[in-house]
């Protein structure tokens, strides 16, 4: 990718349509992966999300040069990625900041513009006083998590989810008892 192709920038109010639309196709394709979210579904949430991440600086958009010097429509943004410092009741050892929602539109994947745009959100969270970034990738999603590997992310925390009637995702039982006795 050549650097002129593509910018990293602060989403502006312009572009909230835009990464609405990106936000659903990244839910509805996390489907595949074990996500519960529904995406069609949360589609005002995700919108008024956007907004307020315009508003408070939380979100960078990637913006292809060429196109945004053409049309001027809002096809020029391909990706985007939200981020914020981790606020909470508890008193911690390191201020956290968190990266969520990195989506690129999949006819550019594999040019760096994911990377360009977590590297940015990085960079704006190290300046916000993050001393450490955390993020999740479902464990399902194997490129997610190789992506992130690749830029020095590793595992902290593990989710451990449990379907209510017994069941695992995959139709399996859930009974710890057999687990342990089959491992």
């Amino acid at each position: 990718m050549a650097e002129t192709d593509t910018r990293i920038e602060p989403a502006t109010a312009d572009d909230v349509d835009a990464v609405t639309e990106m936000w659903v196709a990244l839910a509805a394709g996390q489907r595949e992966h074990g996500s519960t979210l529904r995406a069609e579904a949360n589609r005002a949430t995700v919108r008024e999300w956007a907004a307020q991440s315009v508003v408070t600086g939380d979100i960078l958009v990637a913006r292809d040069a060429a196109a945004a010097a053409g049309s001027g429509d809002e096809t020029d943004v391909v990706g985007f990625v939200g981020f914020s410092l981790e606020r909470g009741d508890y008193e911690r050892d390191a201020v956290r900041g968190t990266v969520s929602n990195l989506f690129v539109t999949p006819e550019r994947r594999g040019e760096g513009i994911g990377a360009a745009l977590l590297d940015a959100a990085e960079r704006a969270l190290d300046e916000a006083g993050a001393d450490r970034v955390a993020l999740e990738a479902l464990a399902d999603n194997d490129r997610a998590r190789a992506f992130y590997a690749a830029h020095g992310y590793e595992s902290h925390r593990v989710e451990l989810t449990k379907s209510i009637d017994g069941e695992t995702d995959d139709g399996r039982n859930g009974d710890a008892e057999s687990a342990a006795e089959s491992g």
